[in-house]
């Protein structure tokens, strides 16, 4: 995690050596797998991308080493996505009481 920007921000490597910022939204369990929401990080002076929707990884053991990695399939991220706006919406609901 990059301390520089706290603790809710972390710097990712995508499978063509690209580093990018993230910051973390929450993290769920669900079906026994952990899953973590980001959203893109933005930098000064850089325009924010036109997609920059919620990212959704999981958290999977390499060789003893967490790592994030994406979803398998489609339906795996839907799922996963609906479970992450149900929270989202619960938590609202709650701090509007």
């Amino acid at each position: 995690m990059s301390e520089e920007f706290g603790p809710d921000f972390i710097t990712v490597t995508d499978e063509d050596g690209c580093e990018f910022e993230l910051e973390h939204v929450d993290t769920i369990e669900y079906n026994g797998q952990v899953y973590m929401a980001f959203f893109p990080a933005e930098t000064e002076g850089e325009e924010p991308e036109e997609e920059s929707g919620l990212i959704i990884l999981k958290v999977v053991d390499v060789n003893g080493e967490e790592q994030l990695s994406t979803l398998d399939t489609e339906e795996e991220l839907e799922e996963v996505y609906d479970q992450f706006m149900e929270a989202l919406f619960q938590n609202e609901e709650e701090t509007e009481s």
